[in-house]
């Protein structure tokens, strides 16, 4: 996104004396922005209220007595949440003169706004939203370093300390939308442990698989971590994401099925298409 904004700024043909920022995902490239142009930025509530907002040394002499008003999201698409953000702005836009933005549209949408940075079609996830994504059913997820924290050395004891573990793990990236399956290189043994913590983490799925050995000792010998991964991944064709917790595994995971793979330890996206 810093790439594209950068690549393309002069794309903003209007004199900006204010950016204003549609959260949440608008107020990343509104401060990016601001921070290049050296502008002002506001959110959009503090922009509807008024509200004077504290400045940092280089703006402490902005006196808030703006014209030109840019206000930019991260994209758009059918134009619904531009459409509320205008009737947010109201009779404001009698009071400044207001152009719309966004960092990326789609063909059909680019004529929504009066400003863009580069065309990005549908599908796609991005990377501040894909943990949190519409195409989540149709994506595979790991368990732990994902939607929760790994277990210290201690915990991972197979045994009491390891069932403690699994039951009241800390949650990590929680998303609102069904997955299409969760997929763990946790033993078949800890199901029960594993679908009660998914339960009480409002963790919704359509199925769960694991990893149908007796032991640690025997699934470290078989070095299958990522073996029911790669598996159920290449099986299920209407999987097009595998969002995976180690870089070594997510590596592994594409160059087996050449499918996409991303880490979240290094937010980095493994594509090894054929």
């Amino acid at each position: 996104m810093k790439n594209d904004i950068l690549h393309n700024i002069q794309n903003i043909n209007f004199p900006v004396d204010l950016i204003v920022a549609i959260p949440r995902s608008g107020v990343i490239p509104g401060y990016m922005l601001g921070a290049f142009l050296n502008k002002p930025v506001k959110t959009l509530d503090e922009f509807i209220n008024q509200i004077r907002t504290s400045k940092g040394d280089r703006m402490s002499k902005d006196d808030e007595n703006y014209k030109n008003v840019l206000v930019l999201d991260d994209s758009v698409n059918l134009g619904a949440a531009l459409k509320r953000t205008k009737e947010k702005i109201g009779d404001l836009s009698k009071k400044y003169n207001i152009k719309y933005a966004a960092v990326y549209a789609t063909e059909f949408s680019k004529g929504l706004v009066d400003f863009y940075f580069t065309i990005c079609p549908q599908p796609r996830v991005f990377e501040w939203n894909y943990l949190n994504s519409g195409y989540s059913p149709y994506m595979a997820y790991d368990i732990d370093g994902v939607l929760c924290k790994d277990p210290t050395d201690e915990q991972n004891d197979d045994g009491e300390l390891y069932k403690e573990f699994l039951l009241n793990a800390d949650p990590l990236y929680i998303t609102k939308y069904e997955i299409g399956a969760l997929v763990t290189s946790r033993l078949e043994k800890y199901r029960k442990e594993t679908e009660t913590w998914m339960k009480n983490h409002n963790v919704h799925y359509q199925k769960l698989y694991m990893l149908d050995l007796p032991s640690k000792e025997e699934r470290i010998k078989q070095n299958a971590h990522t073996k029911i991964k790669s598996e159920i991944y290449m099986q299920r064709d209407d999987l097009i994401l595998f969002i995976e917790s180690s870089a070594r595994q997510a590596e592994i995971i594409a160059k087996t099925t050449h499918k996409d793979v991303i880490c979240v330890e290094n937010g980095k996206l493994y594509t090894e298409r054929k």
